[in-house]
């Protein structure tokens, strides 16, 4: 996430098991005035139009006066128009919207000083989904650009790095620079461990070593979780799947 990503709330309104009216149906409102029409409004917003008409139907249910004045007219269109009670509504929602605005600004400066690191940084990883068990959180360090690909460096916890190589297009595309924070997803299966013994040789690039901090046996492979230290206190230890027949066992010295 680009370090100057600002930080916003959305407002939910809500009567009773009725659906939520949220800024997707407020902006779908504002288009009904822009257009005339709720197919219209379907298409500049990205819904179908029986998903715009439905939409329409809850707001309608959930207010006292109905917020749009429509009359169906199909895949055609018909004519539809925002009432009075559907404009105070936009208005109540974007005023309110920008006020919450104003205190999650308020209380960026306030938490992120407390924390010690900015509110964005605390609430990073909220919108992220992934598969993959290990994600370590750093900052990007260097940039060093190739023909067609670029190392990223990120650094993770005192001392420790992961060098990425992704594509120039990709730097650009995620907004890659020094400074800015990242995470390195890495999937459990592509963990290799070995022994601590001070002669390992290995071709990886990326190297950590760890003390292995907790086993969950499997019928055929074991979990292993692995502690690197400061590099892992944000997210979960590194995690990685392994034959039975490797009998691991805490604590331990291991190099991934």
């Amino acid at each position: 996430m680009p370090s100057g990503a600002a930080i916003s709330a959305s407002v939910s309104l809500r009567k009773g098991a009725a659906s939520p009216v949220g800024p997707e149906r407020i902006a779908l409102l504002e288009a009904i005035l822009a257009t005339g029409s709720i197919t219209g409004a379907a298409r500049s917003v990205g819904l179908s139009y029986k998903g715009a008409w439905d939409a329409v139907q809850a707001m309608n249910n959930l207010f006292e006066h109905p917020v749009v004045a429509a009359r169906a007219g199909g895949r055609r269109g018909g004519a539809a128009q925002v009432t009075q009670e559907g404009l105070a509504l936009i208005s109540a929602f974007r005023a309110v919207e920008a006020e919450l605005g104003h205190v999650i600004g308020r209380m960026e400066d306030r938490v992120g000083k407390d924390a010690g690191r900015p509110l964005r940084t605390l609430l990073w990883s909220l919108g992220m989904k992934t598969s993959a068990r290990n994600a370590l959180r750093g900052v990007i360090d260097r940039i060093v650009p190739g023909a067609v690909n670029s190392e990223v460096i990120l650094k993770i916890g005192e001392g420790g790095e992961i060098v990425a190589v992704v594509t120039r297009d990709s730097v650009d595309d995620l907004g890659l620079a020094p400074g800015r924070p990242a995470i390195a997803l890495i999937k459990s299966s592509f963990v290799i461990l070995a022994r601590d013994d001070g002669n390992l040789r290995t071709s990886a690039r990326n190297k950590l070593g760890g003390v292995v901090s907790h086993v969950e046996r499997g019928a055929v492979n074991d979990v292993v979780t692995l502690d690197i230290g400061a590099a892992s206190r944000s997210p979960p230890p590194s995690r990685t799947r392994a034959p039975k027949s490797w009998a691991f066992s805490p604590p331990s010295g291991w190099q991934l």
